[in-house]
């Protein structure tokens, strides 16, 4: 069993992706291509936003996010404790510090109520000016923009949606990667939407942002003259071949896939609802993408055992993630360091993430499902 078949995705789009790549490779135009200018409008018309900026990957998405906004030394950028290293990484990375905040401990995202305590906070210390707030879509699961956006507006502050694993998810309708003055996303194969090696994207509706971020994407350059730099950037291009890869994807996953992996999910609610896991919870309104369909252990259950009883049986799992980001190595000494955040904390030694994506059949699902509840039940 894949615990994401990325085997079994190219089995079915072979042909399609096989024919994108052999005109690439015809047609030598490997950087910049027309598929890229193209893949940029069809991910701009799918989310339903202005402007869609490819990049060589999610982590320098969120880079270039902070550097459109100027993000330096002296602000706070609030992040959820509760990511990956990348969406508290890039702020620090531009000198400013991130300040982390705890998550709910049935979506796994941003608590609202947390955020605006944090920010609070940091105006009354003083030390710091509140500057941003990067909300991450977890797990395919848009963070609750309804409740977050009237906190950064209250305070006067940017908003960037991280939905690195949340591209295809939604809220009443409107798409994830259009929640953030701007938002970003990732190709990691992996995810929702994967290419085969790394890629990114940034999308906003501010036309000023979307002129600077395609400059610094290509060092600086100017609109009309590739090699007259008028501001310091980056080299951060999606390649060509990448972007003939993600064309086909992206057709199958606004087709049938998405509505495949909530089904999967949906397998997964109705083995699972009579057993001692807290299961994901999808709030009224919200449609998830389905990175990981992660449950919460009880109270008594060895994580790493557990894990190894599955992997006899050839069910792979995942842990995502082990270790709060105010606890990372790289943050220790700093007031990055100092947050309070027990629910992530509890996260971290309960979270396991089941086998996950479109082409999992029911019978998978029913055989890691009987699987877990027969260890349960020891």
């Amino acid at each position: 069993m894949q615990f994401r078949d990325l085997k079994k995705q190219y089995e079915v789009l072979k042909n399609d992706i096989d024919a994108g790549i052999s005109e690439v490779l015809a047609s030598a135009k490997f950087i910049s291509g027309p598929q890229v200018k193209e893949l940029e409008q069809k991910l701009a018309e799918y989310v339903g936003v202005k402007h869609c900026i490819t990049c060589a990957n999610g982590t320098d998405a969120i880079t270039l996010a902070m550097m459109t906004w100027g993000v330096k030394e002296g602000d706070a950028v609030f992040v959820p404790d509760f990511t990956f290293f990348s969406s508290g990484e890039c702020p620090a990375f531009e000198g400013a510090t991130p300040i982390y905040v705890d998550v709910d401990q049935r979506t796994f995202n941003l608590d609202a109520v947390k955020l605006e305590e944090a920010i609070l906070k940091v105006k009354t210390e003083g030390k710091y000016t509140p500057k941003a707030v990067v909300a991450v879509d977890l797990f395919g699961l848009p963070a609750d923009y309804k409740a977050i956006k009237p906190v950064c507006e209250k305070y006067g502050l940017l908003l960037m949606e991280d939905a690195a694993q949340g591209f295809g998810g939604s809220i009443d309708g409107k798409m994830a990667c259009s929640f953030g003055d701007i938002s970003t996303t990732s190709f990691f194969p992996a995810k929702p939407l994967g290419c085969y090696g790394d890629g990114g994207a940034i999308f906003t509706d501010n036309d000023e942002w979307a002129e600077y971020l395609r400059s610094i994407c290509v060092h600086g350059k100017s609109a009309n003259d590739k090699y007259n730099n008028v501001r310091i950037g980056m080299n951060s291009r999606l390649d060509t071949l990448q972007a003939a890869v993600l064309l086909p994807k992206l057709k199958a996953f606004a087709d049938y896939e998405l509505d495949d992996v909530n089904k999967a999910a949906s397998w997964y609610d109705e083995a699972l609802k009579d057993t001692c896991l807290t299961l994901p919870l999808i709030p009224e309104g919200f449609r998830s993408s389905w990175a990981q369909y992660t449950v919460q252990l009880p109270e008594g259950v060895v994580r790493s055992d557990l894990q190894a009883a599955l992997k006899a049986e050839d069910i792979p799992t995942m842990v995502y993630y082990p270790k709060p980001m105010h606890l990372q190595g790289a943050f220790e000494g700093t007031d990055s360091s100092d947050a309070d955040c027990p629910v992530t904390e509890c996260l971290c030694k309960t979270v396991l993430s089941l086998p996950m994506h479109p082409y999992l059949r029911k019978e998978d699902v029913g055989t890691v499902a009987e699987m877990l509840k027969k260890y349960l039940a020891k």
